[in-house]
């Protein structure tokens, strides 16, 4: 029988779905199971430690007296942004020398305690790995370094108020990691030297690390020393990375695109288990002559039971094992799209992706394709003499709700979570009942709308059109799945279409041309209107310099705060540093306040929040907020809440205050604006005068994260091929499925005296009503999920295109069209008894 059935392309269509499945999440699991060997492997590497006691403060010295009492090695890292400038050549004044940002960072002796660095004597040239720090008066730079400085391995380079000469070209750095100030270029100094250059002093963002490595003992005993200390102190801007945590901005950022991946793998998915019931409900009624034969010859229920488990159980191992084959090939080339954004050696993978893999393939199948065939072992003999099936319908909604709910427990372990796989399955039930019930009720409306007389419909709209919306209402359940299983499909593919196009320009282009795209920090109060005269001087204007005082929140409404309370990882990390705060009595004109009042000229205490740190925090107005602001608490009632507007790019603070309240704390200033890349000397110059101000062409910084967007973008859409292949597999089989029925009906209409015009109206009008009732529903769904998507994920405003709603009608009648053409192409040429007969 199966031969028979493979002959008969009867299986076809079920085994394609079945590997397009597959194929999706056994590539994404391959890709998940590598990135985890790989951090496992490389945890200790990836930290360069053990275990690191990280603060945005010099680390107390109590930790490495410890850690030393337990026989544990140690060193330290500090790492900041500063500005590096190249020395001016012979007859090159300092001011016309190139200046960058870079990530510096300074290394004690013993680093890295784990793992080693890479280096080069110059670009291109033969790799070595070091497990050491760069000599006294020597800094180890990167490529990126080099090159826009315009320099080579032996120039000398300024840092702060000191120079050093470029021993070494760093080529790999595992403990990098993915902060925003690691986006800049790495400059690698000798600790040693980091006094020399001037550039610690009050107001730098300098993040200090210990480093601590031995045996696992001794390790485990000063780790619950620590965490006894930190957590029991409340010892606030101190962190704790172990072993487990790997590199967190790394597994963060990989975590992220992991499952972004499965989301599209598990819409892959989820339209193969649509491919598939649909398949094998063509299947079974095409089967139900035979099985009735079977019965009527002594064949028992369970022996067809028996049959029909074999038969898909064999196809569901070959699918599961082609799929598996398929996958691994799509993860190699994941991998090649993920690029930088994976750069270490990952080890092979483990055997679990492969079995997982051939798991889902036979839940997808036993779970979707054997309820339609459940009926098939309960025909009765007679009907052989009549068209009785039996009472079926009980029997495939209890399969379908065991089937269902196997895939819904795929789905959880597939994604790897409750959260995630919850929602996409959940989502799923959503959108199926929801697209099936107003197909149900459309098609009600339509046939009501075609029978009444009054309207005059069918002088209007001829008989094709009466009979076609009256022969899908003839058939409820099977129209509504059709026009169902068309919306998945559709919006899937008008989904990948926003997503390729409208979220990612829109992303684009929401940043303005002119948007500020250079910040000027670290600037001293002394200095406030010198620079400000300079950036006039050449052609800045009204450039706006803010004051900026560093403070840390430690008690709302006279609670101390503490970050373990909060869930979001996002409002732990913000309570847990400083904030910048600043004082001014006029409101920022790209502000806006959504609660309570400004404060205006007022001098009394009071200060005003930014709309998400309030939602983040859980503050409103009339709670009251105190900041530890260098020692000494300042306390104030928040009187109004403002909604910013980041992507202006200009300067912003989450608090601001009158000017009473923080004029006299120290603090310093900063100023944005925007800066044509012919005009980058007028930076350069700055910088070489005060060496102490940082400036961050956030040009370069957004250029690399766009880079690493678009690799996790083309990975997505390296799977979306499989999303595509599948929706193709719905759109046919969701036509496919009631072909035999319309063959039948064309040839009786003939048979009854119908004209080949009058049936080619039928069938014309049949198919323009499904598929644009069905592209209708697939574009306002693929609109709602789009702009999900822009507002939660992409963090833009996606503007509603007019063209969406008609594209998505015109593409449904398209693939109805041409999908109804291919089934019944051949329905008109053939006689109409012979059509009966096959039918």
């Amino acid at each position: 029988m199966s031969a028979r059935d493979w002959r008969a392309g009867e299986l076809t269509m079920l085994l394609l779905a079945l590997v397009l499945a597959v194929a999706a999440l056994a590539s994404v699991g391959f890709l998940a199971d590598r990135l985890q060997r790989g951090l496992e492997r490389d945890a200790r590497a990836m930290i360069a430690a053990d275990f690191i006691v990280r603060a945005d403060h010099p680390v107390d010295p109590a930790f490495a007296q410890e850690a030393q009492s337990l026989a544990l090695r140690t060193a330290t890292t500090a790492i900041f942004p500063s500005m590096v400038s190249a020395e001016g050549a012979p007859g090159v004044s300092d001011a016309r020398a190139a200046t960058r940002l870079a990530a510096v960072k300074s290394v004690s002796p013993g680093y890295p305690l784990r793992g080693a660095l890479r280096l080069a004597s110059a670009p291109g040239a033969p790799e070595r790995e070091v497990r050491g720090i760069p000599p006294p008066g020597t800094v180890w730079v990167d490529q990126q370094l080099l090159d826009a400085l315009k320099v080579h391995v032996g120039s000398r380079v300024k840092v702060g108020t000191r120079t050093f000469t470029i021993g070494a070209l760093i080529t790999r750095e595992l403990d990098r990691g993915f902060s925003f100030v690691n986006f800049s270029p790495r400059l690698m100094l000798n600790a040693a030297d980091l006094p020399s250059t001037g550039l610690t002093g009050y107001g730098s963002r300098v993040t200090y690390r210990l480093l601590v490595v031995g045996p696992d003992p001794a390790v485990a005993r000063f780790t619950e020393w620590a965490h006894a200390r930190v957590d029991g102190g409340k010892l606030r801007g101190v962190g704790l990375e172990s072993l487990q945590d790997g590199q967190p901005q790394v597994r963060q950022a990989l975590d992220r695109a992991r499952h972004f991946l499965m989301l599209v793998s598990l819409l892959t998915a989820l339209l193969a288990a649509v491919a598939i019931a649909m398949a094998a409900h063509r299947y079974t009624r095409r089967h139900l002559d035979g099985c009735a034969a079977m019965r009527c010859l002594g064949a028992s229920q369970r022996t067809l039971r028996a049959l029909f488990v074999l038969e898909f159980t064999g196809l569901g191992m070959v699918g599961g094992v082609l799929g598996v084959v398929l996958g691994y090939a799509g993860h190699l080339a994941l991998l090649a799209w993920l690029g930088t954004l994976i750069d270490v050696v990952l080890p092979n993978p483990g055997p679990l992706p492969a079995l997982e893999g051939i798991a889902a393939g036979l839940v997808l199948l036993l779970g979707f394709a054997l309820p339609p065939l459940l009926p098939l072992t309960r025909v009765p003999p007679v009907r052989v003499l009549r068209r009785e099936w039996g009472d079926e319908s009980r029997t495939a909604w209890v399969a379908y709700a065991i089937g269902i709910a196997l895939f819904a427990g795929l789905l959880v372990i597939a994604a790897g979570e409750l959260k995630l796989g919850g929602i996409v399955a959940g989502g799923f039930a959503l959108g199926l009942v929801v697209f099936a019930g107003v197909a149900r009720v459309a098609l009600w409306g339509a046939a009501r709308m075609a029978r009444s007389q009054r309207n005059g419909f069918e002088a209007r709209a001829g008989v094709g059109w009466r009979y076609a919306l009256a022969s899908l209402e003839r058939r409820p359940g099977a129209s509504a799945l059709q026009i169902t299983s068309l919306a998945i499909g559709l919006m899937c593919l008008l989904l990948i279409a926003m997503t390729r196009n409208d979220l990612i320009d829109g992303w684009r282009k929401s940043t303005p041309p002119d948007a500020p795209n250079e910040f000027l920090i670290d600037i001293q109060p002394d200095q406030r209107n010198a620079v400000a005269a300079w950036l006039t001087a050449h052609g800045i204007a009204n450039p706006d310099l803010e004051p900026m005082v560093r403070g840390r929140l430690v008690t709302i409404n006279g609670k101390p705060v503490d970050p373990v309370k909060y869930k979001s990882e996002d409002a732990r990390r913000l309570v847990d540093r400083e904030f910048n705060l600043s004082y001014t009595t006029q409101l920022p004109e790209d502000n806006r306040i959504e609660a309570g009042t400004w404060y205006g000229e007022s001098s009394a205490p009071q200060l005003s929040i930014e709309q998400g740190l309030a939602k983040l925090i859980h503050v409103k107005p009339g709670d009251v907020l105190t900041f530890d602001v260098t020692g000494l608490e300042v306390t104030a009632p928040v009187t109004s809440v403002r909604k910013l507007d980041w992507g202006s790019f200009k300067v912003n603070f989450f608090v601001l205050m009158p000017p009473a309240l923080l004029r006299d704390f120290p603090g310093t200033y900063i100023t944005s604006f925007h800066l044509p890349e012919t005009q980058r000397a007028v930076v350069d110059g700055l910088v070489a005068q005060y060496p102490n101000v940082t400036a961050i062409d956030v040009g370069p910084i957004l250029a690399q994260v766009q880079r690493m967007l678009e690799q996790v973008i083309n990975a997505v859409q390296f799977l979306f091929l499989f999303t595509l292949a599948a929706g193709v597999l719905v759109l046919y089989a969701a036509l496919a499925g009631t072909r035999d029925e319309r063959m039948h009906e064309s040839a009786l209409l003939r048979a009854l005296g119908a004209s080949h015009a009058q049936v080619r109206a039928v069938q014309v009008a049949e198919f323009v009503a499904v598929g644009a009732l069905a592209g209708l529903m697939a574009a306002v769904g693929a609109l709602a999920v789009g702009s999900v998507l822009a507002t939660k994920v992409f963090a833009f405003h996606l503007a509603f295109d007019p063209w969406l709603l008609p594209g998505g009608v015109a593409a449904g009648v398209v693939c109805a069209g041409v999908g109804g053409w291919i089934s019944l192409r051949h329905v008109l040429a053939r006689p109409a008894l012979q059509s009966l007969r096959d039918a």
